[in-house]
């Protein structure tokens, strides 16, 4: 079917349409008018969409409707309540969408992490080659733990969380390309095993553990999402399935904005306890302890509310009515 005459014949209607609904006040005349030209134009749009599916023409009929059903019906949907459908819906439904990305992910890191921690922590010759013998030894009496201690806990805690946002938001920009986050995931898990690799030759492994683990378990937990959601960005671009390539990749891509906006205040929890916690006077069972709380929090929104949003039907996308065209597929 061609859609220009459509276009042409319909037209005067959707813009008396478009006209209604932004009226602020209606009267019994217009609100008939109203309901029949809303019924009118959700007709021209199945027959679009059962025909000629033209993804501009569908997007702007969907949330023409979509103001003009709220307008019928006086629903409005207050700041609150789109905040909390966003944090209790939406965002746990595309965390755990991304859960096996994400263990991927977590399985790149920790294979690189262990490899160079035992490789550089058995072999004398591997770590001089990459610091000198006083350098380790500066690392593990000093360096190491003075880095917790840079300046004020505030400023300390704002640094690591605008770094630690900016490499997971490139992460999911950048995983489409598929090279990003396994290059970001194995340089972390070079720096990470060297370290360790360091502080274990010299028996320093219960200080490295007692300062990394508090903030560490959210915070590498929190780029293994990133770094899996931007590789899911990747998968959709090679292997779209039933769908064509560009609405896998735009499907996905949607849900992928949502982790990103979500791990933000994640990792700004992390940057908070490695600012005040990790460097405090605790006692390190209960710094220890403060990690695995807000740890074990998020994975139980990531995994548990995640997985109860998906089973009803949540994916972190857009709503259908402002996505607009979808594409019938088989099967």
């Amino acid at each position: 079917m061609d859609i220009d005459p459509v276009i042409a014949v319909h037209r005067p209607q959707w813009e008396r349409l478009r006209e209604l609904t932004s009226l602020r006040r209606l009267d019994a005349e217009e609100i008939d008018e109203l309901v029949a030209l809303y019924q009118e134009t959700a007709t021209h749009l199945s027959v679009v969409r059962s025909t000629t599916p033209d993804p501009s023409l569908t997007a702007e009929l969907s949330l023409l409707l979509h103001r003009a059903r709220l307008r019928i019906t006086g629903v409005r949907i207050g700041t609150w309540a789109q905040l909390r459908g966003f944090m209790l819906v939406d965002l746990p439904a595309a965390l755990y969408s991304s859960r096996r990305a994400a263990a991927l992910a977590a399985g790149i890191f920790l294979l690189a992490t262990v490899v160079t921690g035992l490789w550089f922590g058995l072999d004398a010759s591997a770590r001089d080659l990459v610091l000198p013998q006083e350098a380790q030894e500066e690392l593990v009496e000093h360096d190491f733990v003075a880095y917790y201690f840079q300046g004020q806990a505030s400023g300390f805690a704002a640094q690591v969380w605008t770094n630690n946002a900016w490499i997971t938001v490139q992460a999911v920009v950048l995983g489409v390309t598929g090279v990003w986050p396994v290059l970001m995931l194995l340089q972390n898990g070079l720096n990470v095993g060297l370290s360790a690799g360091v502080m274990g030759a010299y028996g320093g492994l219960p200080t490295f553990f007692v300062y990394l683990l508090p903030h560490g378990l959210l915070e590498i937990t929190a780029l293994m999402v990133g770094a899996g959601a931007g590789l899911r960005t990747f998968w959709a671009w090679v292997r779209p399935g039933v769908l064509p390539r560009g609405w896998a990749l735009a499907r996905t891509s949607r849900a992928l904005v949502t982790v990103a906006i979500g791990l933000v205040p994640v990792l700004l929890v992390s940057g908070l306890v490695e600012g005040f916690v990790t460097p405090s006077a605790l006692p390190a069972p209960v710094r220890l302890g403060i990690g695995a709380i807000v740890w074990i929090a998020f994975l139980a929104y990531m995994l548990v509310l995640g997985r109860r949003a998906h089973r009803a039907g949540a994916r972190g996308d857009l709503s259908e009515e402002l996505v607009g065209a979808r594409v019938a597929v088989a099967g």
